[in-house]
């Protein structure tokens, strides 16, 4: 298992999916949020839905323009903190569709001036946990706060759901590495990068699985020198098998012997 495997199986959620956290005051939220919901999904367990009720996030029709960020598909670079001042002064606005019903969604009527992609980051929500990309809406609204550098207003989203603080512990190394890049292509290269050294994990742990099957893990252990501080178990050691297996041949010997004996004895009685 990788590094960020074992990262993220740790934090797993039992919850349910959105009717889960505190009770949905009305709350006053720092930035401009909004969404264009297209009915996919259970409104009781949407997130997206949950954080309208709750007044973070405002819902727009097909035909209702946004200005600030636009998180959708088609858009044509990624997001990064140079949209910190669109996102400070205009907001955030994202598509809450189904995963996969995409073919369905209109999005050449909800273009905008600031469309953007959101880089890889792996879902922690109950429905698709672990998953990379399939993020809920609150999710994908908490990632671009992170990463436009409104890293508490990203908490405070998430805080509303009992799995919330789990969306930061999975992509902790991914938030901090695209939080840090200064604009779409460093995220994009941050994003190579971290896939590139996941794979590499993935076929080193590969490779020690297939040496441990093939007897190489144990061999190598024998190569150690006395410097290392470790003792050699003797049963690595050719000869010590070998003076075992004549041993354990001499003692099969004299028990045969002794049967033979016994057998004997019971013969003359």
């Amino acid at each position: 298992m990788s590094k960020a495997n074992k990262k993220f199986s740790r934090f797993q959620p039992k919850e349910s999916y959105a009717e889960d956290g505190p009770s949905e005051v009305q709350e006053k939220f720092p930035l401009k949020l909004a969404m264009w919901d297209f009915g996919h999904c259970d409104r009781k367990r949407c997130t997206g839905s949950k954080l309208s009720r709750m007044g973070f996030v405002k819902e727009l029709r097909v035909s209702q323009k946004w200005r600030g960020v636009i998180l959708t598909p088609v858009g044509k670079q990624t997001v990064s903190v140079e949209d910190k001042d669109i996102v400070t002064e205009l907001g955030a606005c994202v598509v809450d569709c189904s995963w996969a019903r995409l073919n369905e969604v209109p999005f050449a009527k909800i273009r905008g001036k600031h469309e953007r992609l959101l880089p890889y980051l792996i879902a922690a929500n109950p429905v698709n946990y672990g998953r990379p990309l399939k993020l809920s809406c609150a999710e994908a609204i908490a990632g671009t706060l992170y990463i436009t550098g409104h890293e508490e207003s990203a908490k405070q989203l998430m805080s509303k759901f009992k799995w919330g603080p789990a969306f930061f512990q999975v992509n902790s190394d991914l938030l901090e590495r695209y939080s840090k890049c200064r604009n779409s292509a460093e995220v994009i290269q941050a994003q190579n990068d971290y896939l590139r050294q996941v794979e590499q994990e993935r076929q080193e742990q590969q490779t020690y699985n297939a040496s441990v099957v093939n007897g190489l893990h144990s061999s190598n252990l024998n190569d150690s020198d006395d410097e290392s501080g470790l003792i050699q178990n003797p049963n690595h050691d050719p000869s010590n098998r070998t003076r075992r297996k004549k041993e354990w041949e001499e003692d099969s010997e004299e028990d045969e012997e002794d049967d033979e004996e016994d057998d004997e004895e019971d013969d003359e009685e």
